[in-house]
């Protein structure tokens, strides 16, 4: 019997060792497969971030070295940059005013192609493909020309109105949609979310709706729009920060003209660093910025809870 007791120590000591080893391997395996990650999040992340925030407290021009001067970027800032204020007055405009249209628009799209015919996927992948073309240079340069005084908009126009010969990019008033319009026409991934998040509600849901009397636009306020909100909720924050960080519209169609009334923020962190040549300047603008999408970020999860509903299915 001693010796039964014995013999299943060893096995049990055996199989621990085993499952031990087994484990160091898997660890270091999955140390080995993170490990490009893990060096490339340092070197290209958190390395340049700890640089440029050195630099936001120094007068640094890039051809020669820093030189430390405490708050001097921050006071001046808030103090005596009136284009600082312009910039942000501008990024906010542009971001509140062209995510929710983004995606009201994309959540009309997307109901639209709930119904799945036999060219379905094809819409889909038409209605998706702004948004892997539509950041990109040379969509900004055809949009520039589509909105030129002899482009294709003012061509159409003039059908309607004889002589039209309209500057969209050079007013005030109308620059800053210009840009507003291609950066909602980048709808379509907020789209595929969207039709996913719809797909996943139950129809018995809806069929019990009918029962009771409810139409079309009973179902969609109590049905639809609250199942929904915690998709809306994700895309409002992914859309929302992307639309503060805006670059490629202001910076190829408008270079932030007339006025600076489309200078977004990040096109003036390009400018003061690269082009002013007040790198240390630009990166006190940028830390600011980041605590800017940081406390927007933080606001929209602080107010989730008082329209989010996450009570399931």
């Amino acid at each position: 019997m001693e010796g039964t007791r014995r013999t299943d120590k060893r096995i049990e000591a055996g199989a621990l060792g085993w499952l031990r080893k087994a484990m160091r391997r898997e660890s270091t395996a999955g140390v080995i497969f993170t490990l490009p990650f893990t060096i490339g999040f340092l070197v290209f992340m958190i390395v340049p971030m700890g640089i440029s925030l050195y630099y936001s407290f120094c007068k640094y021009n890039i051809l020669s070295p820093p030189e430390f001067i405490g708050l001097d970027n921050f006071i001046k800032m808030f103090t005596a940059d009136a284009i600082f204020l312009k910039t942000i007055g501008v990024t906010f405009y542009f971001a509140l005013v062209s995510v929710p249209l983004r995606l009201i628009f994309a959540l009309i799209v997307a109901m639209v192609l709930l119904k799945t015919t036999k060219v379905t996927g094809f819409y889909r992948a038409v209605y998706y493909l702004p948004s892997i073309i539509g950041g990109s240079v040379a969509v900004a340069i055809l949009w520039k020309r589509i909105f030129a005084v002899d482009g294709v908009v003012n061509a159409l126009l003039g059908h309607l109105i004889p002589d039209m010969k309209f500057s969209w990019l050079g007013s005030e008033k109308t620059a800053i949609w210009v840009l507003m319009l291609l950066s909602i026409w980048q709808f379509g991934s907020s789209m595929l979310i969207f039709l996913s998040a719809l797909k996943q509600i139950p129809s018995t849901l809806y069929d019990s709706a009918k029962v009771d009397g409810a139409n079309k636009s009973s179902q969609f306020f109590r049905i639809t729009l609250p199942l929904l909100t915690p998709t809306i909720f994700f895309n409002l924050v992914m859309q929302m920060i992307n639309g503060f960080l805006a670059f490629t519209q202001s910076f190829i169609i408008t270079q932030g003209k007339p006025l600076n009334s489309t200078l977004f923020y990040t096109v003036y962190v390009y400018q003061q660093s690269f082009e002013f040549y007040n790198t240390g300047y630009g990166a006190a603008l940028a830390w600011v910025m980041l605590l800017i999408v940081g406390g927007i970020t933080a606001l929209l999860f602080a107010t989730k809870r008082l329209w989010v509903y996450e009570g399931g299915l």
